[in-house]
């Protein structure tokens, strides 16, 4: 299947006069963009989206990907990933996609892929970036938890995951005092 099939801008079906509806929502602006992912080098693109879906990952584990986190991710993907924003705004889409309907089954197997092809340095750079996006608001215990699953199937320490995790502790839901009730 190719990325505009997955997209829905693939071949599009035919009116009753045998053309193309005009409301297409193939533009060229999409077209470049997917044709310059399609030039990407094999390795890199798999990098790219193994690391976008990780990040989809951790934004979802509350069930719900913000607007706020889709933009930091979006950010991180063009900072970290060096593509520029209408790739990545593309590229993040998908992994939104992707997460939302194969999330449960393919968390593993991305994850695990990604623990193939990336340096330890990736990794831990990864690792930051997971918790940049579950602090978009405050770090959920769910959010920690996923955070931490990743790091087991990326085989970084549970040293390395403390080491990174204190960098974030004020975001931290679990460590915020309740508001006290006003008389």
């Amino acid at each position: 299947m190719s990325i505009l099939q997955f997209l829905g801008l693939g071949k599009r079906l035919k009116d009753d006069r045998g053309e193309r509806p005009a409301s297409s929502a193939e533009t060229e602006t999409v077209r470049k963009i997917v044709s310059a992912l399609d030039r990407m080098e094999p390795e890199r693109a798999r990098f790219i989206a193994a690391f976008a879906f990780i990040l989809c990952r951790v934004a979802r584990a509350d069930l719900h990907i913000s607007p706020s986190e889709t933009r930091a991710i979006e950010r991180i993907v063009v900072e970290r990933g060096g593509l520029p924003e209408e790739q990545a705004i593309l590229v993040v889409q998908m992994g939104k996609t992707q997460s939302t309907l194969f999330g449960g089954t393919e968390n593993f197997l991305v994850t695990r892929e990604f623990n193939r092809i990336a340096t330890h340095e990736q990794k831990l750079a990864l690792l930051d970036c997971l918790f940049a996006i579950a602090s978009d608001e405050m770090i959920s215990t769910v959010e920690d938890n996923e955070i931490s699953r990743i790091c087991s199937e990326l085989q970084i320490s549970h040293d390395e995951f403390i080491s990174v995790r204190l960098a974030y502790r004020e975001h931290r839901k679990v460590l915020k005092k309740p508001a006290k009730p006003q008389s």
